[in-house]
């Protein structure tokens, strides 16, 4: 694919970002213009590698080959058809998935991967400006309605599939906008929500209803989902976990998302005092994000935004290797050391480090106190043991937990409607259809806490097994496979 020579003539490279100086002064998105040619010559890296393992790593099974050659060839508007064949959404994944296609890049084993994600945002970018991408609204109706609850990427993907099926479909949402995570999660600086919007205005042109501020089992009876045909649960691994150390009643700690989502609120010009949320300010405070994953990288970026005094990150795990390690070979997504533009603008980061115990005053949050951490083998199993001797305290105003999700609140549409719960937590399925007939489940609420193209994934499959219950067949594409038009 691409140039066969390609692979050998070019190296790797990557669109620049905007200096740190000028990108920590707001919350636009940091990347820079990346010439065409250039990225034609990342496409010609490809390779003719006969079995492209970049399929199985990604999960939408995107055709990744393909496209890279198309975008060579210069021939883009197949190359948008092909990507579109397969991912509902490339200008959320272009910017937010951590590349599990690029780990498993064929070139990756001794080269450099190809720039999967960068040539994929390029060209559903080029596909907006050109026009290209259009509402596609279905030939005909069947006349089955769904409803599907929660809108980040799997309720959105889910509710755009059945409609392109012919199913009349309204997507709720308890937050006041669309887009769940997406909207009220992730920062600016990752995603501009402008482009949330320009998808939202094409699928609701395409016929799906939107109806935020319904918070389906409060707002909405539970009961009044009988008036569909089907729903679909989307809701979310959105219970946070936390951290039960002493201290933990003092003010100025927060969950992440008590911290992010206001912040994503004011960007888009929302006030506390007039639309009733609690935005939580870093400016001044020396702020500790405890937890090393995406959410805690957002943290640290929101943070210096703010005009942090300082910012320091605890990760409870041992720092990993810059390198793939010998355990997790290619193809596998190995965990090694990845840094993200928000640890590139500044801040410090601590490996193997336990929080004991926060210190206040008056009510009010001082200082926290840790322990150093090694990890020893014990009967073939790795364990924590804290290092005598290794007590410290830390001055802080304020801490972020970022600790992940453990799954779906369990009260409110979840206890409700009955659907039963596996042993994680999670909303349990069997091929996305709960016990209750008629309920289906997709994304984070069914798989837990995970990645964006694994909800889109999610979204897509829960779709055609709702069409199938719905039909008695379905011809939405199954994973990797193009869309049908149901006939």
């Amino acid at each position: 694919m691409g140039k066969p020579t390609g692979f050998k003539e070019y190296t790797r490279e990557l669109p620049a970002t905007r200096p740190v100086e000028a990108r920590v002064g707001d919350y636009r998105e940091l990347v820079e213009p990346f010439p065409t040619d250039k990225l034609r010559q990342q496409a010609a890296r490809c390779m003719d590698c006969g079995v492209p393992f970049c399929h199985s790593g990604c999960p939408l099974g995107n055709i990744i080959p393909d496209w890279n050659d198309l975008v060579y060839r210069n021939r883009w508007r197949e190359a948008l058809d092909r990507l579109h064949a397969t991912n509902n959404f490339p200008e959320f994944t272009g910017r937010l998935c951590p590349a599990p296609c690029e780990e498993s890049c064929v070139l990756g084993i001794n080269e450099p991967a190809v720039t999967i994600e960068l040539i994929e945002k390029t060209i559903i970018e080029r596909g907006f400006e050109n026009g290209w991408v259009v509402p596609q609204p279905p030939a005909a109706r069947t006349g089955k309605t769904v409803a599907v609850v929660g809108s980040g990427p799997a309720g959105l993907a889910c509710a755009q599939q059945l409609n392109r099926a012919g199913h009349a479909v309204t997507v709720f949402e308890r937050a006041d906008r669309i887009g769940g995570l997406l909207r009220y999660g992730i920062p600016d600086f990752k995603l501009e929500k402008g482009i949330i919007d320009r998808r939202l205005k094409l699928m609701e042109a395409e016929g799906v209803v939107f109806r935020p501020g319904v918070n389906v089992g409060a707002d909405l009876p539970v009961e009044d989902l009988k008036n569909f045909d089907a729903v679909v649960l989307c809701g979310g691994a959105t219970k946070p976990r936390d951290l039960n150390a002493p201290g933990r009643e003092l003010e100025g700690i927060h969950f992440a998302m008590e911290f992010l989502g206001p912040q994503n609120r004011l960007v888009a010009g929302d006030r506390p005092e007039h639309d009733g949320f609690r935005a939580i300010s870093a400016r001044g405070k020396r702020v500790i994000v405890i937890g090393g994953g995406d959410t805690g990288s957002d943290c640290i970026g929101t943070s210096l935004r703010h005009g942090a005094k300082s910012v320091t990150s605890f990760e409870l795990m041992p720092m990993p290797p810059k390198d793939r390690p010998a355990g997790q070979p290619w193809p596998y997504y190995p965990m090694r050391l990845r840094t993200s533009s928000s640890h590139q603008e500044g801040g410090r980061r601590f490996w193997a480090i336990s929080t004991k115990r926060f210190v206040g005053a008056g009510g009010r949050l001082r200082s926290l106190i840790t322990v150093n951490l090694e990890f020893v083998k014990k009967d073939g199993r790795l364990q924590m043991v804290e290092v005598p001797g290794s007590e410290h305290e830390w001055p802080t105003e304020l801490v972020l937990l970022a600790l992940g999700f453990l799954g779906p609140e369990p009260d409110g549409v979840v206890a409700r409607l009955g659907v039963d719960l596996d042993e994680r937590g999670n909303v349990k399925t069997e091929h996305y259809a709960t016990h209750v007939k008629g309920v289906f489940s997709a994304g984070d609420m069914r798989r837990g806490q995970s990645l964006i193209v694994w909800a889109i994934s999610e979204g897509r499959e829960a779709a055609r097994a709702v069409d199938e219950y719905l039909m008695g067949f379905s011809l939405l594409p199954a994973k990797g496979g193009p869309d049908l038009p149901r006939v």
